[in-house]
């Protein structure tokens, strides 16, 4: 009995705590205690007290996804471990539209032969079909790729 009552304490506490702390680790194992607990119970107390036990570790388990998924978001404790903030940035630079073609662009950094350059300010990505560009350069918008820019040299120098 003893070991019974251990490893469904242990397993409640375990799926409590899972609440809380998310990760779903802790409430494995506190499932796998609570089915440790209901197997131990059947082999020492027969068919009743297995069912009796399987149907204490469903309504644990019933609670504890109760608890985690539908009360807990709407207390206050969600509220104050919640993140609000949103992220204002970008992972990719805009992708720019047709008529940027024909515009003349500053290279922001080394096109060889990618890189970023930099018009009225906003920095795209761009492809220079030469090859290569140094950064500062002043190159000619040819035409648009998927999310880049094709750029060649202006037919004035580096700036």
């Amino acid at each position: 009995m003893t070991p019974i009552i251990a490893l469904f304490v242990a397993g409640v506490l375990l799926i409590a705590i899972e609440v809380v702390v998310p990760g779903a680790v802790l409430g494995i194992i506190g499932g796998i205690c609570l089915l440790i607990g209901v197997v131990v119970s059947f082999d020492h107390f027969g068919f009743t007290g297995g069912a009796v036990a399987t149907g204490v570790a469903l309504a644990v388990a019933s609670i504890a996804l109760y608890l985690e998924f539908v009360l807990l978001p709407k207390s206050r404790l969600a509220k104050v471990f919640s993140m609000t903030a949103t992220v204002a940035g970008q992972s990719q630079p805009a992708v720019a539209d047709r008529a940027i073609i024909g515009r003349t662009v500053v290279a922001v950094t080394p096109l060889s032969p990618s890189g970023v350059v930099e018009w009225e300010g906003r920095r795209y990505e761009a492809f220079a079909r030469s090859g290569h560009a140094v950064a500062g350069a002043r190159l000619e918008v040819i035409d648009l790729d998927n999310f880049r820019l094709i750029v060649s040299q202006t037919s004035t120098h580096p700036a």
